[in-house]
């Protein structure tokens, strides 16, 4: 009986595995992000092409206004570009486009005083449990219904919210990146998820009555 060819070759271990996907994943678009810090032009438009529809989403769920996640999106980019030279692969360029694109709405929400007058309230804080607390939202309400009470939050509120549970960033990046505490930073998603129900019964019972 004929082996196949690499028949007799020891599995890969479940680690060396893990590493290999991880190194793909962080390898992902390599060529193209090369050919950007080349300069060439096309490779810019690409890289912009596959990226600028998610980043303008992140934009749009952390401020209000369409105008403001236009511009938020094309500095964005502008950061991208002029710091691409630093990329070193250490993570997927998605994720790394993603945090510009984050710490650049932070700021722009930073010039809100109402905003870190809502990140500062230290003194209600509460207990991390509260975060496990689930709640289900009132029956019949639609995905855009949804989308427009997260936009009605107050913006410390929905930077952690959206953050936390949109962008996948845990507690701890979230206090590193709003530089307020991981405690501050579970009890702004509480009281996220509790404004935001709050949104949501107020607008399906104004539905209802109509």
């Amino acid at each position: 009986m004929k082996l196949k060819p690499g028949s007799m070759h020891a599995k890969k271990s479940p680690a060396v595995e893990y590493n290999h996907l991880k190194l793909d994943y962080a390898s992902t678009h390599r060529d193209i992000v090369e050919k950007c810090k080349r300069g060439n032009r096309r490779a810019q438009f690409e890289l912009y092409r596959l990226y600028s529809r998610a980043m303008y989403n992140v934009c749009l769920r952390m401020v209000r206004s369409e105008q403001d996640a236009e511009d938020l999106l094309q500095n964005s980019f502008v950061d991208v570009f002029s710091k691409l030279h630093t990329f070193r692969y250490q993570s997927s360029v998605g994720a790394w486009i993603k945090r510009i694109t984050v710490n650049n709405c932070i700021n722009h929400l930073k010039r809100n005083r109402l905003f870190f007058e809502e990140l500062e309230e230290r003194h209600a804080e509460v207990p991390a449990t509260a975060e496990q607390v689930t709640e289900d939202p009132p029956p019949g309400l639609d995905v855009e219904s949804v989308k427009k009470a997260v936009q009605d939050l107050p913006d410390g509120y929905r930077a952690v919210f959206t953050l936390y549970l949109f962008e996948g960033y845990d507690h701890k990046e979230i206090a590193e990146i709003l530089e307020i505490t991981e405690a501050t930073s579970k009890s702004q998603y509480s009281r996220a998820r509790k404004k935001l129900r709050e949104l949501l019964e107020s607008s399906h019972l104004g539905m209802a009555g109509k």
